[in-house]
């Protein structure tokens, strides 16, 4: 009787989170399931009669269907795989080597560079995105670096190339080779697949890398100062030097630090958004299109609604799986 009394009581205490949680969360997420599965135009309620049922087509336009929608995404997918191909180990590893940088003892006005560190962090990603925008301009501060010290800089914004067809294309490879042009998967050659993040895609990675690494950095951080100090004291006694110590003694104690940023990174990079939107809007030449920016342009641009819905579906369960991969990858094996 008490038993269920304390249960009762426990069900009132978090009932008025799970009618939140309920009405704002799980509710939308039902209704976009529906719209996805329909040919909505924005018009009305996408719950009447008169909205048309396609059921899986808007899926199957984008994996099976030769078109434009299924070219886009499978653009939208070769880029955002570049992105998070890079931006989560270089944001990974500058966290941890800002982390072991600012937890150092001997370390003089650790505040100052903490805060430093993280202040790209809370700044407005739309601010930053514009001043990025400056800085990597055809005359801006960048391409003035780079011609100071004898390089012609790219007009970064403008140029559609991938990083491998340009190194390609210093070695004399212009143009695709017959057998990467004519054999491809998902509507897209294998020269498109194979042909690296853009020139416009390398600055939003730098400014992405520089923005988020200040909160990793943090979680990294505290996760090392809650370590046990009498194992790296015994370490140094046994004779590890400082690469030893930290591949064999710190490293391993901070697995679940580790996985929890790899995790958080690799869902916001598959999510990114904002900076698309107001540095490049997916150009050039759609070298920049990421599958949340294609779902809201297709959604509130194209009027696509279903279709829009239909992508944002197909992105979070391919964040499902990279994350259920990531967490197979990195648990911990026992001998």
């Amino acid at each position: 009787m008490r038993n269920s009394r304390e249960g009762l009581a426990g069900w009132l205490f978090v009932a008025p989170v799970v009618l939140i949680l309920g009405v704002f969360l799980l509710l939308p997420i039902g209704m976009a399931l529906w719209v996805s599965l329909t040919g909505w135009n924005g018009q009305g309620s996408p719950f009447t009669s008169d909205v048309p049922f396609v059921g899986a087509d808007n899926y199957t336009r984008l994996f099976t269907e030769d078109g434009l929608a299924r070219q886009d995404f499978m653009t939208s997918i070769r880029n955002n795989v570049y992105y998070v191909a890079v931006v989560v180990p270089l944001q990974t590893v500058l966290a941890l080597f800002l982390a072991l940088v600012v937890n150092q003892r001997m370390l003089k006005g650790k505040g100052f560079f903490r805060t430093a560190f993280y202040f790209p962090s809370v700044t407005s990603s739309v601010a930053i995105s514009v001043v990025f925008l400056f800085l990597f301009a055809n005359s801006g501060a960048v391409n003035a670096l780079l011609a100071a010290v004898g390089i012609d800089g790219p007009v970064w914004f403008d140029d559609s190339r991938g990083l491998v067809h340009l190194a390609l294309g210093a070695v004399g490879v212009d143009s695709a080779p017959a057998a990467l042009a004519d054999g491809g998967v998902l509507g897209l050659s294998w020269w498109d697949w194979l042909s690296g993040p853009s020139v416009a895609m390398c600055a939003i990675i730098a400014l992405v890398v520089w923005t988020t690494s200040g909160t990793f950095m943090l979680m990294f951080l505290a996760a090392l100062q809650n370590l046990p100090q009498q194992l790296d004291e015994a370490s140094l006694i046994d004779g590890a030097n400082r690469w030893q110590r930290l591949r064999y003694v710190t490293l391993p104690l901070l697995r679940p630090t580790l996985f929890l940023v790899l995790t958080l990174g690799l869902i916001g990079t598959w999510q990114v958004f904002d900076q698309i939107y107001v540095m490049s809007q997916g150009n050039p030449a759609k070298t920049t299109l990421t599958p949340a920016f294609l779902s809201y342009r297709t959604a509130f641009r194209d009027f696509e609604y279903g279709s829009g819905a239909a992508i944002s579906f197909v992105l979070f369960l391919i964040i499902v799986v990279m994350t259920l991969l990531q967490r197979w990858i990195l648990r911990e094996r026992r001998p």
